[in-house]
């Protein structure tokens, strides 16, 4: 009987372990992993989101980047770390949904080792064309290319980056034939197609902003789902090509086993950060980066989407990097 008793007792000793500690989270400094260089997009993202989440929270928020693998070495530190919400991570889309399908060995598991904890906005990636390309639509675009077969080369930030995959997705949406060129990261490609040395280009509308006035290229559209605010007269590819959607987000993810109660509070803090107008105005879109904020059963269902969606493209692309 004795036994009985301290088994019931030590049951709800452990039951209440949780809850005492999300009541006292934080306690000292967090951690937010990046896994890309400062000044990269994820970077400014996660450093722009932890300036007013330190202060939501009264915790200082310390930056801790961790490059490489397309951002695989910094999700698996984070995946290693102690499930107690002192380590997150800024994550992208490729490193949670396509990267499982084109590295061999990937050192983490995007479903079972780390959790979402929220959305925390869209990277803006633009269609993009060279002046001189007699095109001004994405429909002439796709008879173009049709009329001038494997003629037309496009630019990407990298091979199997999210730019490189946009464009891969229209020519498996149109059935056009466009030669990839990847770049060692959006301003050079951005700078060659100004420079008029490939026809068109996928790129992040921060890259390509200041080369707008220039004249030298023309944005035909945004691969996102819906119009991007701060480009209402900009057309989706998908007014054109129906089903075509090619969103790039940034999420704050968690360890497995982070107490729930913990993972809620972020989510609710960071959903109210960018949902501030201000916060909106002055900061997140200034990276052309759209503050996309959601409860936590839609961000987890959006993964699985875009999982599965990139995971056939690249497979009928067949695109590799090993």
């Amino acid at each position: 009987m004795r036994s009985f008793v301290c088994r019931i007792v030590s049951l709800v000793l452990l039951a209440s372990v949780a809850p005492v500690a999300a009541q006292t989270y934080p306690s000292r400094p967090i951690t937010i992993v990046v896994g890309y260089p400062p000044g990269a997009t994820s970077d400014l993202l996660a450093r722009t989101v932890g300036e007013p989440l330190a202060a939501a929270l009264g915790q200082p928020i310390l930056i801790d980047n961790r490059a490489g693998a397309g951002g695989t070495v910094a999700a698996a530190y984070v995946a290693r770390a102690r499930g107690d919400g002192y380590t997150l991570l800024v994550g992208t889309d490729a490193m949670m949904t396509s990267n499982i399908y084109l590295y061999k060995n990937v050192a983490f598991d995007p479903v079972n080792d780390v959790s979402p904890i929220t959305n925390a906005g869209a990277n803006i990636i633009v269609l993009a064309v060279h002046a001189d390309l007699p095109v001004k639509s994405v429909a002439e675009l796709v008879a173009y290319a049709k009329a001038n077969p494997g003629k037309l080369q496009f630019g990407s930030s990298g091979l199997a980056s999210p730019h490189h995959l946009a464009g891969e997705l229209l020519k498996l949406k149109t059935g056009i034939d466009i030669v990839h060129v990847p770049y060692r990261g959006g301003a050079l490609s951005a700078n060659d197609l100004a420079g008029g040395h490939i026809g068109m280009a996928f790129l992040s509308y921060s890259a390509v902003a200041g080369l707008i006035p220039t004249g030298k290229i023309r944005i035909l559209a945004v691969v996102e789902k819906t119009r991007y605010a701060a480009l209402p007269d900009v057309p989706t590819v998908a007014e054109t090509v129906p089903g075509y959607e090619a969103s790039v987000s940034f999420g704050l993810f968690a360890t497995t086993g982070t107490p729930a109660d913990i993972v809620r509070k972020v989510n609710a803090d960071v959903q109210q950060i960018v949902r501030d107008p201000d916060f909106r105005t002055k900061y997140l879109e200034r990276f052309a980066v759209e503050p996309v904020p959601g409860p936590l059963d839609a961000f987890s269902a959006y993964l699985r989407k875009e999982s599965a969606m990139w995971g056939d493209v690249i497979k009928k692309a067949n695109v590799k990097v090993e």
